[in-house]
């Protein structure tokens, strides 16, 4: 029998992008044919995105887990709806707690806030999915049962996982459990992630925060140096938040509220609006640096300001959002030279991301995250819940917007998100997965499809660039070399990240609507895919 030992990829590749009246764009095959198994068998947008995304707690426990947390948005055929299911920090997160701790971790239970992806999936189901929740699971509970063969991306990144992570609690029992991280083509499972996510769906949840996995975490986490309670899972909600909005050219944009980023990229888009970005070619050197001087500005801001919403000192949508604001930070962008960016003053005195969408019309933004890569790392044995480290995008600083506090949530990376038409009507679900490349990844979506008409795979495909920094920006090496100099003779220092494009700029999923059907694009750096009927 012949075996593969070669996975690379040496030759160009061109992918098509994706059309049908029943779309699911996924960052791994299996997941998106789950959530296409709910479509056939009669379910919407919604049984095939939360198919999706329990199918990706198995095949791509690299960026998500039972233990993430997770956002939506959902444009339901008549209106929009926001869901924010991050959770909070337990209520023994003291700033005197981290004192002693000598700051907040990034792995471990110390890292761990209440993982709130369950409930965004019970809630969604309940509220509007036409298929049994139990169902919606099952795909994902037959590939941990039965298996999957783990594909070549998933395969690197868990071997990178296994050596940061291997030492925590639970991790290689769950995950290495015969010593090494399974490679590109090894079939692997996990009857014990199989036979909780079983218990989710009989309980519609209710285990995961009040029952019995609820007592297995608590009593865990005790174990091993952290103070999460049942009382702090039982408090747990997810809570429909709607959006904030940011009008470019004929569309508005749509995103999550705080806690999340997203506002970064609607502040971005609003300065470019007010800009008149478009009117030189798209991958030229003068568009790249107008995004790239409004991104830092955003992203100045976000530093600053975003936080818990119930937290923040401004308010997102009347202050960060205000036109007059956004025209004055843009009016800050000078066309011919890079700035380092500072906040400013608003008041007037490792992720996956998947989308779904039906002949109905129900379109579906779901993303849910682990964090960084397998997050904290901290797997409760015997179940397969693999948890978040979201308590690391707090700060310790005090009298910050951000800083840790028993309750509440952490300033988060992972944003959904949607556009409209300025009729009303639905037009994108989109979004672009990994850390502080995501409201990055958002702009440079948005600017490519609904500013210039770029088809959704070919703004999958193109070259990114990151703010990483000052003046400081990483590009994929497709950049074309005489943009990447023009950028430097504008005082960018820029960085051609060689083959690490995968883990430093993101993984997009687009749909966009047009007419009576669908056109989908899915990542190439990711393993992702695309399918449609």
């Amino acid at each position: 029998m012949t075996t593969i030992h070669d996975w690379a990829l040496p030759y160009a590749s061109h992918r098509s992008s994706v059309l049908g009246r029943n779309v699911v764009s996924t960052s791994q095959p299996l997941a998106a044919q789950a959530g296409l198994r709910m479509l056939l068998a009669g379910g919407n947008a919604v049984d095939a995105a939360l198919a999706a995304a329990m199918a990706l707690t198995v095949v791509e426990p690299t960026g998500c887990g039972i233990g993430s947390d997770g956002f939506a948005i959902v444009w339901d055929g008549k209106e929009l709806h926001g869901l924010n299911a991050s959770g909070r920090a337990p209520a023994g997160w003291t700033p005197a707690y981290f004192d002693k701790l000598g700051g907040i971790p990034e792995k471990g239970w110390n890292a761990v806030t209440v993982p709130g992806a369950v409930s965004a999936w019970v809630e969604l189901s309940r509220r509007f999915g036409k298929l049994p929740f139990a169902q919606v699971a099952q795909p994902a509970i037959d590939y941990a049962r039965h298996g999957f063969a783990v594909s070549p991306t998933i395969a690197k990144l868990w071997a990178l996982g296994l050596a940061k992570l291997g030492d925590q609690p639970g991790f290689k029992e769950c995950f290495a459990p015969g010593g090494s991280a399974p490679k590109a083509g090894e079939v692997f499972k996990s009857e014990a992630h199989a036979q909780t996510l079983e218990e989710i769906a009989a309980t519609m949840g209710e285990s995961f925060y009040r029952g019995a996995l609820a007592k297995k975490m608590a009593a865990h986490s005790q174990a091993n140096g952290g103070v999460m309670t049942v009382q702090d899972l039982a408090a747990h909600r997810c809570d429909w938040v709607g959006t904030v909005s940011q009008p470019f050219g004929d569309s508005v944009i749509h995103e999550i509220p705080p806690n999340g980023q997203g506002i970064a990229a609607l502040m971005a888009l609003g300065m470019l609006d007010s800009l008149g970005i478009g009117s030189d070619p798209l991958d030229s050197a003068e568009t790249v640096h107008l995004q790239i001087e409004a991104m830092k500005l955003a992203l100045a801001d976000l530093a600053q300001y975003n936080a818990d919403i119930d937290h923040m000192r401004v308010k997102p949508q009347q202050e960060l959002l205000n036109p007059a604001y956004l025209a004055a930070r843009a009016q800050l962008i000078d066309r011919s030279q890079a700035r380092v960016a500072s906040y400013g003053a608003p008041r007037p005195g490792g992720t996956v991301y998947l989308c779904a969408c039906d002949e109905s019309g129900m379109m579906v933004s779901f993303i849910q995250s682990n964090y960084m890569g397998f997050g904290s790392g901290v797997v409760v044995p015997g179940t397969g819940i693999s948890l978040q480290n979201r308590g690391a995008g707090f700060t310790t600083e005090a009298g910050h917007a951000n800083q840790v506090a028993p309750g509440k949530r952490p300033s988060h990376t992972i944003i959904p998100a949607f556009a409209m038409n300025a009729d009303g009507t639905p037009q994108m679900a989109f979004g672009v997965m990994g850390g502080p490349m995501q409201s990055q990844g958002h702009l440079q979506m948005a600017v490519r499809v609904l500013r210039y008409g770029q088809n959704p795979q070919a703004a999958a495909d193109a070259p990114r660039w990151r703010v990483t920094g000052g003046n400081k920006v990483s590009v994929e090496p497709g950049f074309d070399p005489q943009v990447v100099e023009a950028l430097r003779a504008r005082g960018h220092e820029i960085t051609v990240e060689e083959g690490n494009g995968v883990f430093a700029f993101g993984g997009a999923q687009l749909i966009l609507r047009e007419g009576g059907h669908y056109i989908a694009g899915s990542d190439p750096r990711k393993d992702g895919q695309a399918v449609a009927y």
